[in-house]
């Protein structure tokens, strides 16, 4: 009988670590990080009709494609709480086929450069949380309010419920071993290089170069961002700095367009497409 017991417990194990072995063995999948919708921009608020046009292009091209899931970087309108601005956003958002989650991240222009807790509260009725956890498969992304780390002045209270909360998911993630980890934002930590100069469209130094190491030490591999409305990319250690392009108005030579993103086990790899030369499938290896 003992021996029965024994035999059934040793089985009941290799079946649990079976199981284990399985769940790491995930399928690879891609994602879209779009950013920089930012409805009103091109004419300063008067309309949104070229912003209206790249977006319904954008999410026309994502159900064709079928990515796992949608993210979108900040700045989804451009000016805070405009009623028109954001019911454009919402309805074109609308448009995207149900099976395929969208996730929005918090920009300045939808919350405010000079936010106080009421702006964070409205935000959060309109579009949800500004700081929560993606799970696909075994990657985990963890989304932050940069504004927080930007300027924080009369968002204090959020600025370290955030930091707290980071700190717990960042620990989760390496007890858990789950790769990749990844970080969404709408501001870039840095545009090229971990110790560049303080400027608009950067996080200043000081708090730039202690999350940095934090990053670092829980094996965060990249981190994707927007605001800058162009592409530019950089390394601090291991971890890629991936600032992305905008669906709506380019700042620089960089087209409107979109970054498609492929995970393939611990792999991680991109590529920014403007609207007009998305492929007509995306190939997983």
């Amino acid at each position: 009988m003992f021996k029965t017991i024994k035999i059934l417990a040793i089985a009941s194990m290799l079946f649990l670590i079976s199981l284990a072995g399985f769940a790491q063995k995930s399928e690879p999948f891609f994602f879209i990080q779009m950013t920089d919708t930012q409805f009103g921009f091109f004419t300063d608020n008067k309309s949104f009709e070229k912003e209206t046009e790249n977006f319904e292009k954008a999410i026309a091209l994502a159900n064709r494609l079928k990515p796992a899931f949608v993210i979108i970087t900040g700045d989804l309108i451009n000016k805070p709480a405009d009623k028109a601005q954001l019911a454009e956003y919402k309805r074109i958002v609308a448009l995207l086929d149900p099976k395929i989650p969208i996730y929005h991240v918090a920009g300045n222009h939808d919350v405010t450069n000079d936010r106080k807790e009421n702006d964070i509260v409205q935000y959060r009725k309109e579009l949800g949380k500004d700081f929560y956890l993606i799970k696909h498969n075994n990657m985990r992304g963890i989304v932050l309010n940069s504004l927080y780390f930007k300027s924080p002045a009369g968002v204090e209270k959020e600025a370290a419920a955030q930091e707290k909360w980071l700190n717990k998911q960042l620990k989760k993630a390496k007890r858990s071993s789950a790769a990749p980890l990844l970080v969404f934002q709408h501001h870039s930590w840095f545009l090229t290089d971990p110790n560049e100069k303080d400027e608009y469209f950067n996080i200043p130094a000081e708090t730039r170069q202690k999350h940095l190491a934090l990053f670092n030490q829980y094996g965060v591999s990249h981190i994707f961002a927007g605001h800058y409305h162009r592409n530019a990319f950089g390394k601090s250690g291991e971890m890629e700095m991936v600032t992305t392009g905008p669906v709506g108005k380019p700042l620089g030579k960089d087209p409107s367009g979109f970054r498609i993103v492929k995970v393939s086990g611990k792999n991680v790899s991109h590529q920014y497409y403007e609207l007009d030369q998305v492929p007509e499938k995306i190939v997983l290896e």
